[in-house]
């Protein structure tokens, strides 16, 4: 894994998780339900995207521990990415958030199993813009990374909705 081990990986994704948790926990359900604009995604909507990409990209570090001569990932279009933010007025925001804490574990659980050997496993992704990667690239940029920079698009939202 680039600089970190798995373990700080897991640790700044649960801190990311935290992050989330604790700024949805001091706002108002109208201004998580909000968009800042016709074209951004509610708060809501963004804990949506990462309750399902998450899991997803668990999913696929299975798939490819079990399977690396088989493509992985998805575009932006993926049906289950898209329903993830489409549906959210049905969710209730104590439910999202309690699933979001509960992700926590997951995250602990299925990335703690990983070893060295495993995160080093390559398989080639169908985006040909990260051609073949291994599995600590999924782990550190779209799990990691991705959940941190949806903290940051969280408080970016806010001070748009603060204006």
């Amino acid at each position: 894994m680039g600089t970190k081990t798995i373990q700080q990986s897991i640790e700044s994704i649960q801190q990311s998780i935290d992050k989330m948790i604790g700024t949805v926990s001091r706002l108002s359900e109208e201004i998580i339900r909000r968009k800042p604009s016709e074209n951004e995604w509610s708060i809501i909507q963004i804990l949506c995207h990462v309750l399902e990409a998450v899991p997803y990209w668990i999913g696929e570090i299975a798939q490819i521990k079990a399977n690396p001569a088989e493509l992985w990932g998805r575009n932006h279009l993926q049906e289950a990415r898209l329903a993830a933010v489409a549906d959210t007025d049905r969710r209730t925001v104590d439910a999202v958030v309690k699933e979001l804490d509960a992700l926590k574990s997951q995250v602990e659980k299925e990335l703690g199993a990983l070893d060295q050997d495993t995160l080093a496993i390559t398989a080639t992704s169908r985006n040909p813009n990260f051609g073949t990667k291994p599995i600590s690239f999924i782990i550190d940029h779209l799990i990691d990374e991705h959940v941190s920079k949806h903290c940051g698009q969280i408080d970016r939202s806010l001070s748009k909705l603060n204006e």
